[in-house]
């Protein structure tokens, strides 16, 4: 057997209803997760019907392309689960009943007092290379296939409640064991104030077309993202090629960069707020700032108006509303927003009282209706951030 290092991934997902769209693959994405944290490269993600040919070409093409494939899905007892037959199809090997699994899948249905039909015995089957993986929430087992090239095909169930478990405490043990991932390293720089088109435009062609360290910009619902990633070459590792790429555009993106990785806007606004805390009154946005912020610990008080409200009508100084919410939510920071639909699109006014220092701003945001609402409360959010960073600034 050839101690290949596992760098590289194919991932399938088998099933008809995936590709006509009655069930969403939440499978694929959340194995790439795991995968590309252990540093595999993950070649294609692929959804394919329940056709035996479809998937015995898609593993053998996944072999030849990486070091390993994932299958999930195709493991029931259905003459249309075809999973089993098309990985043995493409090892050019013949599935056999295994009686250590026939045993076990017989004791689970007497076990529940059921009667074990016939067409459940397929769910026993092996092929010589194949080992068996435990599954403790159903009735089908997954495989483990060893390639005489050091090449795996791994195969999984559907079901998530299923898949997960299984993944988590054998596959991922395993894999580990064999040696997976390679020097691999990235960052996400998360940008507010600058679209994507205008980031690619400032971080320049001749950066974004490198292939190690590789740039790529993402346009995200609450922020544009810079995804920096390299692997080591021998000569430098992966994440000094990180750090050094990271360092060239720094003074490019400084003014804009607000977070990153995984965090979020409540994440960078603890950050620069410190111990102090936050109310909001908006108007207008059906509520979606405190959507946004409310999770936060130091949001106190939220309040939300629909615009065509006396009370909004009857105080159209959005300042004095910053001041007044301020008070209201015992906050050292105010913010009152209005947003107005405008010509397709949503015009944004924010006021905030910090501490006593008072702010006005207009933004216009794309579209209007739900979406502008929700592009309406990131902009409060980016609003506030920036606001705060002029405040550590002067002080």
């Amino acid at each position: 057997m050839s101690p290949r290092r596992l760098t590289s991934a194919s991932i399938l997902a088998v099933g008809t209803e995936l590709t006509t769209g009655t069930t969403r693959d939440t499978n694929s994405g959340d194995l790439a997760r795991d995968l590309a944290a252990l540093g595999v490269a993950i070649e294609r993600l692929v959804a394919l019907p329940d056709e035996l040919a479809a998937v015995t070409e898609a593993i053998r093409d996944g072999l030849a392309r990486a070091d390993f494939v994932v299958v999930t899905g195709g493991l029931g007892p259905t003459p249309d689960d075809l999973t089993r037959e098309a990985i043995a199809a493409a090892c050019d090997e013949r599935p056999e009943m295994d009686p250590v699994l026939e045993t076990w899948l017989a004791a689970l249905f007497a076990r529940r007092g059921v009667t074990m039909a016939a067409i459940n015995r397929k769910q026993a089957w092996l092929i010589p290379s194949a080992s068996a993986l435990e599954n403790a929430r159903g009735t089908a087992p997954g495989w483990w296939v060893e390639r005489p090239d050091g090449r795996l095909v791994i195969a999984l169930p559907g079901p998530p409640s299923e898949m997960r478990p299984m993944w988590r405490d054998h596959v991922l043990p395993r894999l580990r064991l064999r040696g997976v991932g390679a020097d691999r390293a990235s960052v996400t720089l998360r940008l507010t104030g600058i679209g994507e088109s205008a980031l690619a435009d400032l971080i320049g062609e001749e950066r974004l077309r490198r292939a190690n360290p590789r740039m790529a910009t993402y346009a995200r619902v609450d922020a544009v993202d810079l995804r920096i990633s390299a692997v080591g070459d021998g000569e430098a590792r992966a994440t000094d090629l990180v750090a050094k790429a990271e360092a060239a555009v720094a003074p490019l993106i400084a003014a804009y960069e607000f977070a990153r990785g995984d965090e979020t806007w409540i994440d960078a606004l603890t950050v620069r707020l410190g111990h102090r805390r936050v109310a909001v009154v908006e108007i207008g946005t059906a509520g979606q700032v405190a959507a946004l912020l409310a999770a936060a610990p130091w949001f106190t008080f939220g309040e939300t108006l629909a615009a065509e409200s006396a009370l909004a009508q009857a105080h159209p100084d959005l300042q004095s509303f910053a001041t007044r919410v301020r008070d209201v939510g015992s906050a050292e920071i105010g913010v009152a927003v209005r947003a107005r639909e405008r010509a397709g699109d949503t015009s944004v006014t924010v006021a905030s009282d910090i501490e006593g220092r008072l702010a006005r701003v207009t933004h216009a945001v794309f579209l209007a209706g739900d979406q502008g609402r929700r592009r309406a409360a990131l902009a409060v959010a980016a609003e506030l951030w920036r606001r705060l960073g002029e405040d550590a600034t002067s002080g």
